[in-house]
């Protein structure tokens, strides 16, 4: 043989079992399996206990909103270089977006009105923002959020914190109104004053009568020497109303301030991460086309519109009713002017000087609250609690919010960064949060281009608590389209082929599949008409009398509520039986008729009315107490105005 190729084969004799017996190959496959099941087992545990040690014991990864709170606080946000993709860290919400109000309410206490003193929280919630809570909140559960029951209808008949007084008392008073007796009888009058008591009088109180914009005591036709203490007091001049104006100097009426007048606003937007100007202004909430073009414009003139961390815009605004227009724009760095371009004469835009210094650019970073990107942030639902309780609400209020909002608002999307809540309502005076006799009186809501401002109200002639828009409007549904919240749309109204007959036949309603044992809430508020077993099909069948000619009608029940029978008034949201499969049915669904003045319509496309309206008398109290909250919140006609043009 080749003493190379002996060399790389080797000499060495092959090994045998037993000494002559060649390896059973059974058995090293038997040693090989059970090496490699103890290997995987081993290596199994192994990374159960890092996974574990990972998670700090916890049983499941933190949902976003939880890994918000955990973060840490820095006042400026982090960035990383990889992939160019932003990081922020959030900080707490500022403290100055909680403030605690002392304001006089009047409440009925017997055949009395006392006025008092109550402590209310007006907070501007930015929900975006990170929160930290000690307390849990209930999961997102549709019925739950659409459904209502006795107690909820108990404590809106039965409001506890009053109205607001339009007068500030020092200390409780207690008021009782009596009607005025027009016969006279049972009062003794006062003998009649002097003259020289009348005219005591006037020159006590002549400097606070007014007539227009006159003083009473001057007017041109009484002798202010009559009611001068000496001659150096009133002059004889003091009822001319001639001016004395200088050569070729004019004159000008003052302006009357109106909704339509002309106002200018400068809109600080400071910069915690890199970004570009188109980003920063469409997260601020303006329009796209604007944001594109003051991009541009800085572009043009910058260079670039990429802003750094540090960096704030300023936007000049003109504002004319429900219209702002941006007339310039600026871009500082650590508080120094970078660049600014404003319109000229022909409305284009040209390069222009620094504007006047305003104290909020040197400010601007010192507590504003960073936001993360719109893919990390938590769900509508989850930023609503959080925040809510984080500012003191309880979570009976958050839950009443939730509602509210709940015919506006979509709770399964995410959050984005201008998201926000106003909310005014009454605390208790030792832990300054609200507890189970505190009342929410205003909410104010943002997300994305839906706004909702509502009000709360106590109708005086049926007692009725309920919210309304600055128009005495009601969000609450007429009906609701959908009465089984966790229901799955299965058939609509119109002609299809009958599942058990076999033939084409008329759906006169809309199907919503759903687990047997499912919940049903009414669709609105009326009168219950029928409750019980129907022989043509429709097994157990509620219907339920609306007003203006509506009827709602529940089909193939498996049980229908203890107390819905006939003749008993039911409220919008209250559960009035369970689904099932009972008449002539295929599987455990609803089977949900509409009728409007003996005609079955399509629940889902029929154009339904609106929720209740004010009127008259009623109308006049609702703006009162409207008004009454916007000037304790600094929201009055021109606040308001200013701040549906800005969006």
């Amino acid at each position: 043989m080749d003493r190379a190729l002996k060399r790389s084969l080797g000499d060495t004799p092959p090994i045998l079992a037993d000494g002559r017996r060649a390896p059973d190959r059974r058995e090293i496959s038997l040693r090989w399996l059970a090496g490699t099941f103890l290997t995987g087992v081993t290596s199994s545990i192994l990374m159960g206990v890092a996974l574990f040690a990972a998670l700090d014991g916890r049983q499941q990864l933190a949902i976003p909103a939880e890994a918000y709170a955990k973060a840490a606080a820095p006042l400026k946000a982090e960035t990383t270089k990889q992939g160019s993709r932003l990081i922020p860290v959030q900080i707490a919400p500022r403290p100055t977006d909680r403030k605690v109000l002392d304001v006089a309410t009047l409440v009925k206490d017997g055949d009395q009105d006392v006025v008092r003193k109550q402590p209310f929280a007006f907070v501007k919630m930015t929900l975006a923002a990170a929160h930290d809570i000690q307390e849990s909140y209930p999961s997102f559960d549709p019925l739950a959020v659409m459904s209502s029951d006795d107690k909820d209808d108990k404590e809106a008949a039965s409001p506890s914190a009053g109205v607001i007084y339009g007068s500030d008392v020092e200390s409780e008073v207690s008021l009782k109104t009596e009607d005025f007796p027009l016969d006279g009888k049972g009062y003794t009058f006062a003998e009649p004053m002097s003259r020289d008591e009348i005219e005591e009088n006037v020159r006590t109180n002549g400097s606070v009568l007014t007539d227009g914009d006159s003083q009473v005591a001057a007017l041109y036709y009484v002798d202010p020497q009559r009611f001068a203490a000496d001659d150096g007091d009133v002059g004889l001049s003091t009822g001319i109303t001639a001016q004395v104006v200088e050569q070729n100097v004019s004159t000008a009426e003052p302006e009357t301030v109106t909704a339509q007048s002309p106002e200018f606003a400068d809109d600080i937007i400071p910069v915690h991460m890199t970004t570009n100007v188109h980003d920063a202004l469409k997260n601020s909430g303006y329009p796209e086309a604007q944001s594109n073009a003051m991009d541009e414009i800085i572009a043009s003139m910058r260079g670039t519109s990429a802003l750094e961390e540090g960096e704030l815009v300023r936007v000049g605004l003109y504002q004319k009713g429900e219209q702002a227009q941006i007339i310039r724009i600026s871009v500082y760095h650590d508080g120094s002017h970078v660049v600014t371009a404003a319109v000229d004469d022909q409305q284009r835009f040209v390069a222009a000087e620094e504007p006047p210094m305003l104290d909020a650019i040197r400010t601007a970073f010192n507590d504003e609250p960073t936001i993360a990107t719109d893919d990390d942030l938590p769900k509508v639902y989850d930023g609503i609690y959080r925040a809510a309780l984080s500012y003191g609400m309880s979570q009976p209020m958050t839950a009443k919010v939730i509602k509210l909002l709940a015919s506006s608002v979509d709770f399964q999307a995410r959050l984005r960064p201008t998201d926000m809540l106003e909310a005014f309502f009454s605390v208790n005076k030792e832990t300054q949060k609200a507890d189970d006799q505190s009342e929410l009186l205003y909410l104010r809501a943002r997300f994305g281009d839906t706004r909702v401002t509502l009000y709360r109200f106590q109708d005086p002639e049926d007692g009725s608590v309920d919210y309304y828009n600055q128009d005495g409007q009601s969000l609450k549904q007429f009906l609701l389209r959908k009465p089984v919240p966790n229901g799955i749309f299965k058939s609509p109204f119109g002609m299809r082929r009958h599942p058990i007959l076999g033939y084409m036949k008329m759906h006169t309603g809309v199907d919503w599949a759903a687990p047997t044992g499912t919940p049903i809430i009414a669709a609105g508020d009326g009168i219950v008409e029928k409750a019980g077993w129907d022989s043509g099909g429709y097994g157990n069948q509620t219907l339920i009398r609306h007003s203006n000619g509506y009827v709602s009608s529940y089909n193939h029940q498996s049980a229908i509520a203890k107390g819905v029978k006939k003749g008993v008034k039911v409220h919008q949201g209250q559960i009035i039986g369970w689904v099932g499969t009972t008449g002539e049915s295929t599987g455990p669904h609803l089977h949900y008729e509409m009728i409007v003045n003996g005609t079955k319509v399509d629940p889902l496309r029929i154009r339904l009315p609106g929720g209740k309206s004010l009127e008259g008398e009623t109308l006049v109290k609702f703006e009162q107490e409207r008004k009454r909250i916007d000037n304790l919140l600094g929201r009055g006609e021109s606040a308001e105005v200013a701040s549906n043009g800005n969006g």
